[in-house]
Formats: C-alpha cells, structure tokens, sequence
C-alpha cells in the first residue's frame, strides 16, 4: 500500500509517500480500504517528534479515516465487506489501508459523501465526549470554546447549538468570528483585541469551556467561569505548566478536567464511537451539524496539508485522500 511516511522528525518536508506492507487485520479488527482521512493537531506534533503512538498502534499518523470494508478479522461481527464506514484511530489513517478495532468503526452519517466522512469522526468523538459526555453540557447552558474556526470549535459550535446551548467562541479575525456566527455561536470573540474574560463576566460566566491552549489560558479560563462551571482542556498550544488559583476554583465550585482521546484504552474508545453514533449522527443526517472542510489534497501533498495547519488560517478540517 502506499502511505505518508516520516523519513525523520522535523518539518512538513519530512513527509514523503512510500511503498509499505498492506496491514493484516487482527482478531477483532475490520480492514478498511481509506477513501480520506484528515489532518489533526497531533499530526504536526508527532511529525516533530513530539507525540508519538500509544503501544502497539501504527506508527503512521492519522486519527480518523472514512473508506469501505475491505476484510474482517476473526470475531467481528455485524460489518459486511464492501460497508461505507468511517472511523477513530490511533493511528495509520495516512494510507490506503489501516486495521481498525471493530468498537472504533461507525456507518457513514446519512447525506454525507465519504470524503466528507473522513474529516469528522474525530472531532465529533472529541467534541462528544468533552463537553458532552464528561463536562455534561445542558440546553440553556453557556459554552465557551477556544478557536472556534477550526476543526473541533466548527463542530463544537454547531453541535452545542444544535442542543440548546448558547454558544460563546474565540476567533482571531472578521472572517473566522463571521464563520463562526453562521455556524450557530451567539457571541463571538475576536482575541486580537477583546477580552474573553470580560464578556464571559457580563453574561454571568461559562459554565462549560472547551480549550485547546492550555497553561497560556488556565487562569483566564478559570476566571471565565460561572459557579460550578467545567473547564475542559483537551490541547497544550500554549504550554503545559501554569497557575491556577485553588482559591477562584473553590469559591466557584468548579472543575478543571484535562483530557486525551487517543491513549482510552479501545474499550472506552468504543463506548464514544457508539454514543456518537446515536446522538449526533442523527444531527448530522438532518444538516443541522455539517463538516466544514477547508480543503482537501492528495498523499502526495501532505506536506502543504501540514504548512496550512500551521500556518492556522484554515477554517474548518484539512482532508487528505490517497
């Protein structure tokens, strides 16, 4: 098969395509021909040597592929060769081939093709599972989420939407906070030249906030909250280590939660997959949440699919096709 390799850490010019054995597919695992994948934050950090694969997962990169069944391993049931699915990964997406657990498998959403279906089984799992599942967002509740014009803050802000949150969203430019406002978010925040904190204060805090910058926000965010809000940190763009102030977070009986999807062991992975499955591909199957996918490149480009993650001015998901 052919596949985006590594040759060494470093740059996007470090990607190249190579010639590599098709995978075999392990008890429990489906093998699905890749018709797209997409291009993550954790691509460009394990490029650079920064984050690499849990045991015993594909040293490729890619978090999420869509394509079609192309054989069964021992056990797996309730999957046909020749399904339209998309998945969740911990790694191999870049290729026209990758072993997938069973549990990590889902059916395309209805109405999408299957290079669109590639760029969204991350994010929705992520977004799903944060703010949903372990943040707990209600209907009325306030929601706060960090870069909203990229590939999370798009489906997040669509989907809290979609559910009755009101939606408030970080962006650095006219254009992306306008993207964001078509998409469904009722206050956007350009942080150029605005203060998060300050709006969240005049709207009584955020009882969720979903973030991606990590130490650099960790006081403003927790500042940003309502009593009993949740902050939900799910990146480190702006470092690991900072100060957070235990009396603020006391006084408003809130809660600081760090995440990671892609070490859960498979059967927690699996739990996410089925729950998005029933609760947000029926919001996707109607047009209430769609990808929003800023461009889409062969293999064979993959190095200008990571200069445009970089380079942060996309909007939306950056998909690649074999």
């Amino acid at each position: 098969m052919r596949a985006v390799i590594v040759s060494e850490p470093g740059g996007p010019e470090a990607l190249t395509v190579a010639e590599l054995p098709d995978p075999e597919p392990g008890p429990g695992e489906v093998l699905v021909k890749v018709a797209a994948t997409a291009v993550n934050r954790a691509d460009t950090l394990q490029r650079q040597g920064f984050y690499p694969p849990p045991p015993g997962a594909s040293e490729i990169l890619g978090l999420e592929c869509s394509g079609t069944v192309a054989a069964l391993g021992d056990g797996v049931t309730g999957w046909s060769v020749g399904d339209e699915v998309c998945a969740l990964l911990a790694g191999g997406g870049y290729a026209e081939l990758v072993a997938v657990p069973a549990g990590q498998l889902m059916p395309v959403p209805g109405g999408l093709d299957l290079v669109a279906a590639g760029s969204i089984p991350e994010v929705a799992c992520t977004v799903w599972s944060n703010v949903f599942m372990i943040a707990g967002l209600q209907p009325g509740e306030k929601l706060l989420v960090h870069g909203g014009a990229g590939g999370i803050g798009t489906f997040a802000i669509q989907l809290a939407s979609a559910l009755s949150a009101k939606v408030f969203t970080t962006a650095g430019s006219a254009e992306k906070l306008a993207v964001c406002a078509d998409l469904g978010a009722d206050v956007t925040i350009n942080y150029r030249d605005e203060d998060f904190v300050e709006v969240l204060h005049e709207a009584g805090g955020a009882d969720v906030i979903l973030d991606n910058m990590g130490a650099k926000y960790l006081g403003r965010n927790v500042d940003a909250l309502a009593t009993e809000g949740r902050l939900v940190v799910i990146g480190m763009q702006g470092g690991s280590k900072g100060e957070l102030d235990l009396g603020m977070l006391l006084r408003k009986r809130g809660a600081v939660i760090a995440t990671a999807l892609r070490a859960r062991p498979t059967e927690e992975k699996a739990t996410i997959a089925a729950s998005v499955v029933e609760h947000v591909w029926p919001l996707v199957a109607d047009g209430r949440v769609r990808p929003v996918v800023h461009a889409t490149l062969p293999f064979d480009r993959a190095a200008e699919a990571h200069r445009l993650m970089e380079d942060s001015g996309h909007i939306g998901k950056i998909v690649l096709t074999p």
